[in-house]
């Protein structure tokens, strides 16, 4: 997963992030944590996110100090830690996510550090590594092993010449280390080759001819890579693959780049055309791909919908029609796969929200209920059966389900809060007027601009 900058993300993220750069500039650092932490939540590779997130941990902490209290006082810290060392075996984003949660209130925690820079290098994020490599050194200059991480998180993030120069450090320390030697050399080995060739020039075994078609190959690669393509960009890349058909028409690869630059141009007929081809070709029985199939189809409903008149006469009935359609479509669908692939948890859950959208109270229960299994998707399965519950007036199964769901929320984000605003609102149902009101005001510590908490809590304190 290659780090992203702020023009990378998507408009609503940058406008959030601007939002929290803001209250970090007000001082406000827990509202501005919790903005940030949401951001990443979403966007993992979002790295100037995580620069201003760490800038305001230091910052709420009062610049940092206290150093050494925090590396021996951080025993509360263990079970999180254990935590996300679980968590990087299968699932090195939510050891991050653990990992920040400790930082967001110990931010020189060096368990919390190595946990992140470990994860983040298995997650294919060296900067974020190196952010807290280059943390855990200011305090330990010389420790071998961190310096190694440090040099091969630089290697990793296109820092050759920065990472040759640890790796040179650490040699002089340790000058009879065979394998910090021949790594040192492996590394002044690629990046020549990085260089492009001028070399072969000099030997005169090369031309500029070669080098620039090298360099016209790494930008149209790099620009394949690109997940989020702009149009010229998307419309270079049909011409040049539609160019490649004829001499590679069973590559089911070319076929399915081009099916995702047709959707993306919003020519979705042609885009589900390769992807029917993809299918009739024998190869396409995967979920992944079924699933791109019914997303091109959802965008086509949705198209079809941003392209009505507001202001015509019969908008509302032709709108209706297309989300009833829509929503059927992806019913069927998802039923369809559901069955396909039985044991398939994330389809699951996938049924199990559509079924609660839809009004399915009891479908969705019981798809919601297998969905639990899944340790990425537990807790909104069981925010989403804890509002199954309400649904059906079983308040006291529903708080119960969402007070649950709320405990293995370990960040405060976007879908925490939601979970908490969830049990508040059940409480009320149930007459809880207190209880429910310091559930609102949890969010309201960190959130003051969600939903009308706002308008609870001042309205609570106005009638004391």
């Amino acid at each position: 997963m290659p780090e992203k900058s702020l023009h990378e993300i998507p408009l609503a993220l940058r406008q959030y992030f601007e939002k929290g750069a803001a209250a970090l500039q007000r001082e406000n650092f827990d509202y501005a944590i919790s903005i940030f932490n949401d951001i990443l939540a979403k966007e993992p590779a979002f790295f100037e996110c995580r620069e201003f997130l760490r800038v305001t941990q230091f910052k709420k902490m009062g610049g940092g100090t206290g150093f050494f209290k925090k590396v021996f006082g951080g025993a509360s810290s263990s079970p999180l830690i254990a935590k996300g060392q679980i968590a990087l075996r299968n699932n090195p984003l939510e050891a991050i996510t653990v990992a920040e949660h400790i930082l967001n209130n110990d931010p020189q925690n060096t368990a919390a550090h190595k946990l992140l820079a470990e994860a983040a290098l298995a997650a294919d994020l060296p900067r974020t590594a190196i952010f807290s490599l280059e943390i855990l050194l200011k305090h330990a200059p010389k420790d071998k092993e961190l310096r190694l991480q440090l040099a091969r998180a630089l290697a990793a993030g296109g820092e050759a010449t920065r990472a040759e120069g640890v790796f040179a450090e650490v040699l002089r320390d340790y000058p009879n280390d065979s394998e910090v030697a021949q790594e040192l050399k492996n590394l002044s080995a690629r990046k020549t080759l990085d260089e492009g060739g001028y070399e072969a020039l000099a030997d005169g075994q090369g031309s500029y001819r070669d080098i620039l078609k090298n360099k016209a190959e790494a930008v149209s690669l790099e620009q394949e890579k690109r997940e989020v393509k702009s149009d010229d960009v998307a419309g270079r890349l049909i011409q040049e693959y539609e160019a490649r058909l004829p001499d590679e028409p069973n590559n089911l690869k070319l076929l399915r780049q081009l099916a995702e630059l047709y959707a993306q141009k919003k020519d979705f007929d042609r885009a589900l055309g390769y992807y029917e081809k993809i299918q009739s070709s024998g190869a396409g029985g995967d979920s992944s791909l079924e699933r791109a199939i019914a997303e091109t189809i959802v965008k086509k409903y949705d198209h079809a919908l941003a392209q009505l008149d507001p202001q015509a006469p019969d908008y509302a009935e032709k709108s209706a029609q297309i989300q009833a359609e829509r929503q059927a479509f992806q019913i069927a669908e998802c039923q369809q796969r559901a069955e396909k692939y039985p044991t398939d948890l994330q389809i699951r859950f996938e049924l199990g929200q559509l079924y609660f959208q839809a009004g399915k109270i009891s479908e969705a229960i019981q798809e919601l209920q297998k969905a639990q299994a899944n340790p990425h998707r537990r807790s909104q399965a069981m925010g989403y059966l804890g509002q199954c519950f309400a649904r059906r007036g079983m308040n006291d199964l529903a708080a119960r389900t969402l007070q649950n769901a709320i405990k293995e929320k370990v960040p405060f984000d976007a879908e925490k809060k939601e979970l908490i605003y969830a049990l508040a609102g059940v409480l009320e149902k149930m007459g809880k007027a207190e209880e429910a009101i310091e559930q609102y005001k949890l969010i309201y510590e960190v959130d003051i601009g969600y939903k009308d908490v706002a308008a609870k809590v001042d309205k609570y304190y106005s009638g004391q």
